[in-house]
């Protein structure tokens, strides 16, 4: 059946039933924030982590403020949303917790007390579950994450997990981005018949709806940058080994990374200082020593693009969305009028080489890496990559009402470490990083900056996602940085731009996306709209596009895409993982 109109989508993850409450397109009835509603009056939507530091310093906020502020929005906006799959039980104890510590004079990082999500593939030891979003793991007893211990150890207050595109999106090849049978099908806040992106849809959407300070996502390829771009928020993925992953439900141990989703640049600076650092079960993090900083925060200059040299990259991006092609363009206006040299065009060698040997690497890579964490994990869960489409199998009404596991079986075929193994995951590396070592190195460029993606797309459950334009894949291949901003809206919807650099040029790209922030404010808080206007004020939606208000959910499963197994053609480069 399909749905009209929708302003409620719940799906239920035990039955995986539908309950749908109808109004007319429009502003819904959830609050974004007012005075009289945000804590000690501070506009939560705006505030930075050291802000709000400043104000419990000077005890016109505490902790258990703020917890209690997310707590209520969460319980008041996530029967909308679906971006939170379990609240802690716990959080309100560490917020006082962390009162007590700071009127003891005992503050002990930047961010003391701050309230944080994080996505449900990275573990938590405490009485929240770490699911990845599947059934299979509901049982199962995750240790703390290495992340999570230095949030911790920072007195951050952790109030619970994000929804989550199911593995981390690297189930099927049709998969909708955001859904998880146990926390249904993230939506976005913009418009809300609308995708969040994934995999760290709940993160994004989440950060960008307040229901918390910060959250944490994690990327393989696209995860953190896409669904931050497509719900206003900035993402940072970080190069690989800034942050451990050790704790954190794997895909890749050569592309995954965790990192922070923020509505500011000031947070994610912030944030990452707190997460990086060295991990002896993490040989990636030593790599990283003397390439990380605990303090990003002292790189932001709001004249950091005066006299930088950027590179545009416009080539495989344009003309495909007119809406997105008029706001890079501007977003190239705006880097050239804040002092930058812009380099138009710059074109990216090999670029439509590097997905075949990734997504071939990536299939041995998750069957090896997700059978070790499978192997060491405690409580009850099936015990290897066979186990789990087995569970799949076993329970598909609920695993697999709207989409299969092609993916997983494709992943099982393969013989981790073989040749072919080897040489896909050498191919893809050495491609990637060419790509943006070759460009700046030719042009002495400070960065590359693209269009991080498309507004969000419709959710459809039957045909899956239908974005059209990525940005995500030489960087993250590369295990490079790539941080998306906010560069303006095409009807309500967000679009991003990404600044993207060399290995361990985190605090270059942070200066550059901060200085762009800071030259163009162009990020807006969401609506919560129905769907998206039937104009932008200018012109009218154009027909057949976004904001139809269908959300399409089929009473059974969905024919499933064919996909051949080694052939790189019929690989699904457009998921984001």
């Amino acid at each position: 059946m399909v749905v009209t109109a929708v302003i409620r989508i719940r799906i239920l993850a035990a039955g995986l039933g539908v309950s749908l409450v109808l109004t007319g397109a429009g502003v819904s009835s959830a609050p974004a924030g007012s005075a009289n509603s945000w804590p000690a009056g501070i506009n939560l939507d705006n505030a930075t982590i050291p802000q709000l530091e400043h104000a419990m310093d000077a005890g016109t906020l505490s902790s258990v403020d703020l917890t209690n502020f997310y707590l209520h929005r969460i319980d008041q906006l996530n029967p909308l949303l679906h971006a939170v799959i379990t609240v802690n039980p716990d959080a309100l104890a560490l917020a006082r917790a962390s009162d007590a510590a700071r009127r003891s004079g005992h503050v002990r990082s930047p961010i003391e007390g701050i309230p944080v999500l994080l996505k449900d593939n990275i573990g938590t030891g405490d009485r929240e579950p770490t699911t990845a979003g599947s059934l299979a793991l509901v049982n199962a007893k995750s240790p703390d994450a290495f992340l999570v211990t230095k949030l911790r150890a920072a007195g951050a207050v952790i109030i619970g997990k994000t929804n989550l595109s199911e593995w981390a999106n690297f189930r099927s090849t049709q998969s909708t981005s955001g859904w998880s049978a146990v926390g249904g099908v993230v939506s976005n806040p913009y418009a809300l018949d609308h995708n969040a992106c994934g995999s760290s849809s709940g993160s994004a959407a989440a950060a960008a709806a307040d229901l918390a300070t910060v959250t944490v996502g994690t990327e393989t390829d696209g995860s953190i940058v896409c669904p931050s771009a497509t719900n206003g928020d900035v993402g940072l993925k970080p190069s690989v080994g800034v942050v451990s992953r050790t704790g954190i439900v794997p895909i890749s141990h050569e592309q995954d990374t965790a990192g922070p989703i923020t509505r500011n640049v000031t947070d994610a600076a912030v944030l990452l200082g707190v997460l990086q650092g060295m991990d002896p079960a993490d040989p990636a993090t030593a790599a990283a020593q003397g390439h990380t900083f605990s303090d990003y925060t002292q790189f932001l200059n709001p004249a950091a693009l005066r006299g930088a040299r950027i590179g545009i990259w416009r080539q495989g991006n344009e003309g495909l969305n007119s809406d997105t092609d008029a706001i890079f363009s501007n977003a190239v206006s705006e880097l050239s009028a804040l002092g930058a040299t812009v380099v138009d065009p710059v074109v990216p060698p090999g670029l439509s080489d590097i997905g075949g040997p990734e997504f071939t690497a990536l299939l041995c890579e998750f069957k090896q890496d997700i059978n070790s964490y499978l192997a060491a994990l405690p409580g009850s869960h099936p015990a290897d990559l066979a186990g789990l489409i087995a569970f799949d199998n076993a329970n598909a009404a609920r695993e697999m009402p709207f989409f299969g596991q092609e993916i997983f079986q494709m992943a099982q075929a393969t013989q981790p470490g073989s040749t072919a193994c080897v040489t896909a995951r050498q191919q893809a590396t050495s491609l990637a990083q060419n790509s943006i070592n070759s460009l700046v190195k030719a042009d002495h460029l400070d960065a590359i900056v693209a269009v991080t993606g498309s507004p969000a797309w419709e959710t459809d459950l039957v045909l899956g996602d239908h974005d059209i334009i990525a940005t995500s894949t030489p960087a993250a291949v590369a295990g490079y940085p790539d941080i998306t901003v906010p560069a303006g809206s095409a009807f309500d919807l967000p679009v991003g731009i990404s600044f993207m650099g060399p290995q361990w040029s985190e605090p270059e790209m942070l200066a550059l996306a901060y200085s762009f922030e800071q030259g163009t404010h162009a990020r807006r808080a969401p609506r919560f709209l129905t769907t998206t206007p039937t104009t932008d004020g200018v012109n009218p939606r154009p027909p057949g596009s976004s904001g139809t208000g269908q959300v399409s959910v089929p009473a059974g499963g969905a024919p499933v895409q064919s996909v051949t197994p080694g052939n790189p053609a019929s690989a699904p480069y457009g998921r984001r993982f």
